[in-house]
């Protein structure tokens, strides 16, 4: 039998440890225990959430890696075009990481309706184009056809549809000025066949999304032309040095005056993963600050029942206990309100982010968060993680205010009252 644990037991059992000076900071303790375990699931799973949920909105816009003509443009219409005929397309064999490529090229352009005008990108794509997760943002409607013939077909953006009070089937009128000086621009009619929302203000408040032979023709390009190519790669966390791999791999031998750039989103959006990043450092202070004020509870309430439990302690010695053995009994009841602590702290934490990832109660400002709700990220390793860092820190911790057991003497614990 393990005398310490058995002595532990009874000691949190004991009824009148509870109507005890020391109940009401032992529930203090626990509570803080609690809170805090609430507090770092909470900003874990949410920062976590945020920074993949902006990673694959900006992604399934953009590709991991742009490759394009290495020029000085730096709109968001892709001018100088370049060829389908390369060794990386349509299969990028050069880099195993690569998932998938597609061509894609952009034309700027003005909707004009009835009452309104807005300015627009329209994002002309292929055959090869991977809808699968635009497809996730579509809240009514279908995705153009660009298998068939050229048609009219786009899907656009909530935030533009509600600015140029257009809905599902309705069609509008785009003008998209010409490279050539003193031209009348081109006049295209399109139809709304899909609505998407995002979140992501960068891209639902400029982007629509249609057949790239619409950009071909008007840039009087070949068939074989395109703007740019989006690359897809398994391990966003490599992705600077997939970026450079891709960079290589694409390099126009054929015309060294002329080489292709490649940049990553990371790179193009540079402001908004700096922004990203000053999450982590939230979510460091915050889990330093939660851990730190659960120790000291813990220290407090264990400082506590060492002192109430004086005469215990003497009684102990005088019968032999050592004060290793000893300051195991209090340890192992330091780790069970440590382990009641975690319990409510996973039960309640757990449960707010699954009603907020059902339910999406906490709203966010697209326009600051770029995203609509805040986004959770239930990971069962962090979860793990954070339950395992609390208590290795806090038994770590609590050590040292044992150390208190070893400096009472029997005789002065047996008599003191």
């Amino acid at each position: 039998m393990n005398l310490e644990y058995f002595i532990a037991k009874r000691l949190i059992t004991a009824k009148n440890h509870k109507s005890s000076i020391s109940g009401p900071i032992i529930k203090i303790a626990v509570s803080a225990i609690a809170i805090g375990m609430i507090m770092m699931l909470v900003s874990v799973a949410t920062g976590i959430g945020l920074k993949n949920e902006i990673r694959n909105k900006i992604s399934a816009f953009n590709g991991h890696i742009i490759v394009s003509n290495y020029d000085s443009n730096q709109s968001q219409e892709t001018l100088t075009p370049m060829s389908v005929q390369q060794d990386f397309y349509p299969k990028f064999t050069a880099v195993p990481e690569v998932t998938h490529i597609q061509a894609i090229a952009t034309k700027t352009g003005i909707i004009r309706t009835e009452s309104t005008f807005e300015g627009v990108v329209l994002k002309g794509v292929g055959k090869e184009y991977d809808w699968k997760t635009i497809k996730s943002y579509i809240l009514e409607g279908k995705i153009p056809d660009v298998q068939a013939n050229l048609n009219n077909e786009i899907i656009i953006s909530k935030f533009l549809a509600n600015r140029l009070h257009l809905k599902l089937g309705d069609t509008f009128i785009t003008f998209f000025l010409k490279n050539e000086v003193n031209k009348y621009p081109n006049k295209r009619n399109f139809k709304i066949v899909g609505i998407f929302d995002s979140g992501f203000q960068e891209f639902d408040a400029n982007y629509i999304i249609g057949d790239i032979r619409h950009v071909q023709r008007m840039n009087k390009w070949q068939p074989d032309e395109v703007g740019a190519f989006e690359v897809f790669v398994n391990d966003f966390d490599r992705i600077e040095a997939l970026g450079t791999a891709v960079y290589k791999a694409t390099f126009n031998k054929q015309n060294q005056a002329q080489p292709f750039d490649s940049k990553t989103i990371v790179e193009q959006y540079y402001f908004i993963f700096e922004w990203l990043k000053m999450f982590d450092i939230n979510i460091q202070i915050i889990l330093i600050v939660m851990i730190f004020v659960a120790t000291i509870n813990m220290v407090v309430a264990l400082l506590v029942l060492i002192l109430e439990r004086t005469q215990m302690i003497g009684i102990l010695k005088a019968l032999g206990g050592n004060n290793w053995s000893i300051r195991k009994i209090f340890l192992y009841n330091a780790l069970y309100l440590i382990g009641k602590g975690l319990f409510w702290g996973n039960t309640i934490g757990i449960g707010i982010l699954l009603i907020q990832k059902h339910f999406g109660i906490v709203k966010l400002n697209p326009e600051s968060y770029h995203v609509n709700q805040a986004p959770v990220f239930i990971g069962f390793e962090n979860i793990m993680l954070l339950n395992l860092l609390t208590v290795i820190i806090c038994f770590l911790i609590l050590l040292i205010p044992s150390i208190i057991i070893t400096k009472i003497s029997p005789i002065k614990a047996i008599r003191y009252n």
